[in-house]
């Protein structure tokens, strides 16, 4: 809004006159008649124009002003011959045209403007100042009132308008227009939910956790991590948690601490929705596959994630929930999230097929190492699963006889250095000897001090790196070791014995 002509003064209220007034000519500035003038202003009526109801407007007809008390018509304006009308504006009344506002309506439209610069109602005496901006102050104003009425009328009809008329645009609802196909992330969750349980297990000195595990066999065996049940295997309780709710007591059929594998079993499968996951090919697997992960991380069963295959073959060594059996695997490498809780929940493929158990994670807050629960760290996607053609080997071994099968090749390695290889002790552990005597290490005609560097056609860089590569495979197959002896480097073939149970 333009300040331009604040602070003007407001002309004092028009008051009608109460004495007798001349009909002679008009007054000039100085108040002496002027020759040729028109004659004098009319007296103005002795009333103000006012509404008198909601059909009247204070005329006696549409668009005529009323006649003067004496009983002449109104004149046709007043005005100061000679004078620029536009310096003869007031601030109180514009000049109206036959068109303007109210026309034909019995408003202002048909009435003569009222000129002059002093009281609007024509009174003799000295004129008011002339203010050259009044006119036009005025008629903003009135197109101010004008466009507010007219906006709020816009805003009065648009608020009463239907909502139908609204642009948004609403779902249809159809839930085929989701596209759930089978092979889909949600169609994959929806079949394998039933099928995943939640573990709890409680020692008989009352620690324990929480884990996952699926559905193995129609037996009721269960697939899960050492590390999960470890705490209740030796007289405590373990109870499996299906997706519906149910909830049935379980029993340990086997640990595998080396593979960080156990099998549990329900120990009454009345009722319980035994449908075994289907178990897929880690070895098939690739860099960039699509992942599923589906467990209970921190206790939110049923929590389903989505990820790739970052890396597989990657040597990772952890340790069980007490912490003081170290564990080995060749993991496959996933970016899908996954916490504590998780361990022991299947890793699946695009496919819905099994291709790995979720069994530990590396945390940015453990100073680089790897573990599984007990840490309690979170997820910065890379967690690590048991290759599923190691596990169901596992599995079945501890099905049969209660016993992890290990491979060997019968040498004792150094575990702190990397890097090189794997280098074999000069000495064994409380005296022993550091290459089992005939064993398959010793017929192959490897000795202390060798470093091994290569599996077939994996690198090894270190003694985790090796075991886990030697647990890949089963007793009696042949592997080509390749290693370094006095700065040269050889090869030889080992055939690959076993070791039954945990030391």
């Amino acid at each position: 809004m333009s300040t331009e002509n604040e602070g003007a003064a407001v002309p004092s209220e028009a008051r009608p006159p109460t004495g007798p007034q001349p009909d002679s000519a008009s007054a000039s500035a100085s108040g002496a008649r002027t020759p040729g003038a028109p004659p004098a202003a009319p007296p103005p009526p002795e009333f103000a124009p006012t509404v008198t109801s909601a059909a009247g407007h204070g005329f006696d007809e549409p668009g005529r002003m009323p006649p003067y008390s004496d009983g002449r018509p109104p004149q046709p304006g007043y005005g100061h011959p000679g004078d620029d009308p536009a310096e003869d504006r007031t601030s109180q009344f514009p000049t109206y045209s036959a068109a303007g506002p109210g026309a034909g309506a019995g408003g202002w439209g048909q009435q003569p403007p009222y000129g002059g610069g002093g009281d609007p109602w024509g009174t003799t005496g000295s004129p008011a100042p002339k203010r050259r901006n009044g006119g036009l102050i005025a008629a903003v104003l009135v197109a101010a009132l004008v466009a507010g009425g007219i906006g709020g009328g816009i805003g009065f009809w648009a608020a009463g308008q239907s909502d139908s008329d609204s642009t948004t645009v609403s779902a249809s609802g159809d839930p085929g227009a989701l596209n759930r196909k089978p092979t889909s992330v949600s169609g994959i969750a929806q079949k394998a939910l039933p099928s995943v349980v939640t573990i709890e297990a409680q020692g008989a000195g009352g620690d324990g956790g929480t884990g996952t595990g699926f559905i193995y066999d129609k037996q009721g065996h269960i697939l899960t991590n050492n590390h999960v049940v470890a705490s209740a295997a030796d007289g405590g309780k373990l109870t499996a948690t299906f997706s519906n709710g149910k909830k049935y007591d379980a029993e340990v059929v086997g640990r595998a601490q080396g593979y960080d594998v156990a099998v549990i079993k329900l120990k009454n499968t009345s009722g319980a929705p035994l449908n075994p996951l289907p178990l897929g090919k880690s070895s098939h697997v690739q860099v960039g596959d699509a992942t599923i992960a589906i467990g209970a991380p921190f206790g939110l069963s049923g929590t389903v994630t989505t990820g790739i295959i970052s890396a597989k073959d990657r040597p990772v060594a952890s340790s069980d929930g007490g912490g003081t059996s170290a564990s080995y695997m060749s993991a496959l490498q996933t970016d899908a999230s996954i916490n504590p809780g998780n361990s022991g929940g299947p890793l699946m493929d695009a496919a819905g097929n099994v291709i790995g158990i979720n069994s530990a994670i590396q945390s940015a807050g453990n100073g680089g190492g790897l573990g599984g629960e007990s840490q309690q760290s979170g997820s910065i996607g890379l967690g690590f699963a048991i290759p599923i053609d190691q596990a169901r080997r596992v599995a079945q071994d501890l099905i049969k006889t209660g016993k992890p099968v290990y491979p060997q090749i019968g040498v004792q390695v150094g575990m702190r250095d990397t890097g090189n290889g794997a280098t074999i002790a000069r000495t064994g552990n409380n005296g022993s000897e550091s290459v089992t005597p005939n064993g398959p290490a010793d017929k192959a005609g490897l000795k202390p001090g060798d470093t091994i560097t290569k599996l077939d056609d994996t690198v090894v860089d270190s003694g985790p790196t090796l075991i886990s590569e030697i647990w890949q495979h089963k007793p009696g197959d042949q592997v080509t070791l390749t290693y370094k002896r006095g700065g040269k480097e050889h090869t030889t073939q080992v055939t690959l014995g076993q070791r039954t149970g945990d030391k």
